[in-house]
């Protein structure tokens, strides 16, 4: 069945978080957010290739497809579940996920679906949040886990919720931005908490429309589409992605989505307050 959502599910799951209350006021966060990947749809290097970023030996050029997972102290959510997603939560020993976010449906951002089964089956089924395009394409490549009949305790058992606007997620306000990309409408997102712009995210995207660029002016923290120097006609350039950023005045700004053209020593070139992720990175707020 789905819902539509506009603030429809609250969820608090806190007593199972990796982070439960006591560990965010040690911390003096009430978010952190670690970037589970921060690479193109092939990924970072490249298979069958020998440029300088695919041989680098800096750890952080080694990039997997662009995810993030976000935890409050009430819940935690992963944003987009990419073909590595099992590889990314291995590696961060991510032990709860409370519900799933996605962006769009291409198979970069989808296929490690199922792969949340482990954490369905601890909490009785997983939230699942998507625009109505995505979620029919979720539930076509997916049937056999959105089937009704599905009678397995370990398989993956989504809750779909349409996104038809500004949601919750404990206390976290999340509101989708629709921005291009190439000739598709997909979701970025912004998070919120007590009034307060602490995240906005735009994995995916060939421009920034002046209405999103208001809905998100300020922001604590930008990340944006930057995937290489060279255009390109669905992702955004470093030197667009920084004319976003001029728009937008967060304070800060990270880049994602990053293709084997752009080595993370580039981050040197940047100017202040901008910066380039890279995997396992973690900002708190």
């Amino acid at each position: 069945m789905r819902v539509e959502s506009g603030a429809l599910l609250k969820i608090s799951n806190s007593d199972h978080s990796t982070f439960n209350s006591e560990s965010f006021r040690e911390q003096g966060a009430q978010l952190i957010l670690t970037f589970l990947g921060t690479g193109t749809s092939q990924g970072v290097p490249m298979i069958g290739c020998d440029c300088v970023v695919c041989r680098s030996t800096d750890p952080r050029d080694n990039r997997l497809r662009s995810s993030i997972y976000v935890q409050t102290p009430e819940c935690s959510w992963v944003v987009d579940t990419g073909t590595d997603f099992r590889t990314q939560a291995l590696r961060e020993n991510i032990r709860t996920v409370d519900a799933v976010i996605f962006t769009h449906s291409h198979t970069d951002h989808i296929m490690g679906f199922d792969d949340l089964r482990r954490f369905s089956h601890a909490r009785g089924s997983m939230p699942v949040y998507a625009s109505a395009e995505t979620m029919r394409d979720l539930e076509r490549v997916f049937q056999f886990a959105f089937e009704t009949a599905n009678p397995f305790p370990w398989y993956l058992k989504p809750e779909p919720h349409i996104i038809g606007g500004p949601f919750e997620l404990g206390d976290t306000l999340i509101t989708p931005l629709a921005v291009p990309h190439g000739d598709s409408i997909v979701n970025g997102y912004l998070f919120s908490r007590g009034g307060e712009k602490l995240v906005a995210y735009l994995s995916d995207c060939s421009g920034v429309p002046d209405a999103i660029v208001d809905l998100i002016a300020y922001v604590k923290v930008l990340i944006i589409d930057a995937l290489r120097d060279k255009p390109h006609p669905t992702h955004l350039s470093v030197k667009q992605a920084l004319e976003v950023a001029t728009r937008v005045r967060p304070r800060a700004t990270y880049f994602t989505h990053i293709a084997h053209e752009l080595q993370q020593a580039a981050e040197s070139r940047l100017p202040a307050g901008a910066h380039i992720a890279y995997d396992g990175l973690k900002l708190s707020f």
